[in-house]
């Protein structure tokens, strides 16, 4: 009998232990091991090595399988039958079910073994030989679309057409070409770039661009064209273009280094994915999920549905942004290199965000040609750069914040004039050859208010000096200075210099004007102009609308001296470097700031222009810009042209 018992216990162990092997090997999907050492014998004789492996490859790859878990059930279940889970995500939601692992004793090579007495139901429940998996879309869902502060579509759906034509219908008829390319607003070369493309073969239907449902006009003109075909489909549409390109980015079709990331999300190699801007940026929010069905077609055309989800519409998305007003700021800036940015000082919210030159989004989703995005990627003036994602050196722009930190720390005296004589100052002979510059000497002691006006370059850069690196450094850090700009889109952290410190006296003093290594960008710039008009509470800037407003820094300026600030802002203005924007019927009132590019003292360099400028009467919006190669043009009266401009659009 104790004989009887142990081998029947020994032979269960030694179930179980091949059971566990598979599981192992089901779990890695080593389909090749699973099927070569485990699967019975008796089983091989029908099913085939090569259809095994296949058919589980192809179907959790089709189904996008994720997160495969089997595990060995611990309760019940005999040497012959023991009982498993299997679960996994699938595109149509997750699937779960159990199971007896059935297995047979059968010999190979003279000796008995336990094997896996496999059938088609170990894929998914209920298939059977000769069933087939099915994969069906039941209903399409919508992606998110993105609006203005006012409700204007800056990103959004429409129905529309893909226009393509039969692979060699056209070939050779290049007035047939001439006109396609007319009508979809694309270059004969794109048109033989995708005719040309490797996969196309005769009698092919290959796409070659977009047209708006309501375009009916293109449409019909289309349509008489022989050999062209139409496919309706729902279109992505940026009313905007240019102005707003880098601010919304677009959506193309997801690529294989994108998939491989992605795959686990559930996108298929079919999905379109946000490519740039908020497109990108906001892609979890926006992106839509068909509702899809897997099942099992049986022989006899029944079905069994694994699995099944409910189409899910992306998210719409409102923001602070102002259209209209990016869209006249954009125009001033006449296509030249430059920023923009428009903060409200008492909410944060980010009215404007220009990046001149700019890219038509819709060239993008239309299917641009690889010639046209070249022209674009070597185009001078980089079109395809996000300049206000980037940091920049402030230039004189700097010297409010830079005043804002000495009267906090109290050692500035807004009264106090210096014997400031020429133009060039250096502290003492330990700077060698290197001396601080500014553009006149106005021929009397300067205070605090004639600084301004004249943006003299040596009173601030003394008042550093003064102040010394801690507090400055302090100073600076108070206003979000080497942090993280909390905000919704990725921008460039302001530094105080390379190093984060100003360890050296020049770099000290240069820093007080705006040049040194500090960088900031026009976000973050308009931000803590605003921290000063709203009496040293400076606000988070918010990309989103209905977002309740949050402080982001405060104590940076006492309601006395933030009264002073604006004063000596109205000033210059009025009597200084920006007169030009001097507009009947306003109060403007700001910084100008021209920032020197160059390697070192004696090197030729260039300049970028700015300005940040607000009106005093109705601050509704800080607005920073700053435009770039400006040395030719007057350094930052390019920017306060385009301010006034802006100001009289308005």
């Amino acid at each position: 009998m104790f004989l009887i018992i142990m081998t029947a216990c020994s032979q269960s162990d030694a179930s179980e232990e091949r059971a566990k092997e598979y599981i192992k090997l089901w779990n890695e999907q080593n389909f090749s091991e699973m099927y070569t050492n485990y699967v019975a014998p008796s089983v091989k004789e029908t099913v085939k090595e090569e259809g095994y492996i296949n058919r589980y490859q192809a179907i959790y790859r089709d189904l996008q399988v994720d997160k495969l878990k089997v595990t060995l059930l611990e309760e019940g279940g005999s040497k012959e039958a023991i009982p498993i889970q299997v679960s996994m995500n699938t595109l149509a939601g997750p699937v779960s079910f159990e199971k007896d692992l059935s297995l047979v004793k059968e010999e190979v090579d003279g000796q008995e073994e336990w094997f896996v007495n496999w059938n088609p139901s170990y894929i998914l429940p209920d298939m059977a030989q000769g069933d087939k998996v099915r994969i069906t879309t039941t209903e399409e869902a919508k992606r998110g679309q993105i609006f203005d502060r006012n409700g204007k579509p800056l990103a959004v759906n429409k129905p529309g057409f893909t226009v393509g034509v039969e692979a060699g219908v056209v070939d050779g008829q290049a007035e047939v070409k001439e006109k396609l390319a007319q009508l979809l607003n694309i270059t004969t070369e794109a048109i033989d770039e995708k005719l040309q493309q490797s996969w196309v073969q005769p009698g092919n239907f290959v796409p070659l661009g977009t047209v708006a449902g309501d375009n009916k006009e293109i449409l019909d003109q289309l349509k008489q064209i022989e050999g062209v075909q139409t496919q309706e489909m729902t279109t992505r549409h940026y009313p905007y273009k240019e102005a707003l390109g880098h601010l919304t980015g677009y959506i193309g079709p997801i690529n294989g280094e994108e998939l491989e990331k992605m795959k686990a999300k559930g996108y298929t190699a079919q999905d379109e994915i946000g490519k740039r801007g908020l497109e990108e940026v906001l892609e979890e929010d926006l992106r839509s999920r068909d509702g899809k069905r897997i099942y099992i077609e049986k022989e006899n055309g029944e079905t069994v549905t694994v699995a099944e989800t409910k189409a899910k519409n992306g998210k719409d998305i409102k923001l602070a942004i102002d259209a209209e007003m990016q869209k006249t700021l954009y125009d001033q800036m006449e296509g030249k290199p430059g920023t923009a940015a428009a903060v409200h000082p008492t909410t944060g919210e980010v009215m404007a965000l220009v990046s001149s030159p700019g890219f038509d989004p819709n060239e993008f989703t239309q299917g641009i040609s690889s010639s046209r995005y070249k022209e674009l990627e070597e185009d001078p003036d980089k079109p395809l750069f996000n300049r206000f994602s980037a940091a920049y050196s402030p230039g004189s722009t700097m010297k409010l914040i830079t005043t804002a930190i000495g009267l906090t720390a109290g050692t500035l005296d807004p009264a106090k004039e210096r014997p400031i004589t020429g133009l060039h100052w250096q502290k003492d002979e330990s700077w060698g050859d290197y001396y601080v510059t500014r553009v006149s000497d106005i021929g009397q002691p300067v205070n605090l208010r004639e600084a301004f006006v004249h943006s003299d370059n040596i009173y601030f850069a003394q008042t550093a000096l003064e102040m010394g690196a801690d507090k400055m450094e302090a100073g600076l850090q108070a206003f979000g200075f080497g942090e993280k700009l909390p905000f919704a889109y990725p921008v460039r952290q302001s530094q105080i210099s390379n190093s984060g410190q100003l360890d050296k006296e020049v770099l000290l003093s240069d820093t007080g004007y705006g040049q040194g290594e500090v960088l900031t960008s026009m976000v973050h710039l308009a931000s803590a102009y605003g921290g000063v008009i709203n009496n040293g509470t400076m606000m988070t800037p918010q990309l989103y609308a209905g977002i309740a407003p949050k402080a982001w820094k405060t104590g940076l300026v006492s309601q006395e001296n933030a009264d002073l600030l604006k004063k000596h802002l109205r000033s210059v203005v009025q009597e200084g470097t920006a007169q030009e924007a001097n507009i009947p019927g306003r109060t403007l009132a700001g910084k100008t700031g021209t920032a020197e590019l160059k390697a070192g003292k004696e090197a030729e360099g260039e300049e970028n222009g700015l300005f940040v400028v607000y009106d005093q009467q109705n601050p509704d919006f800080v607005l920073a810009v700053m435009m770039e190669h400006v040395k030719e043009s007057g350094g930052s009266k390019e920017a306060v042209r385009v301010s006034k401009q802006f100001f009289n659009k308005l």
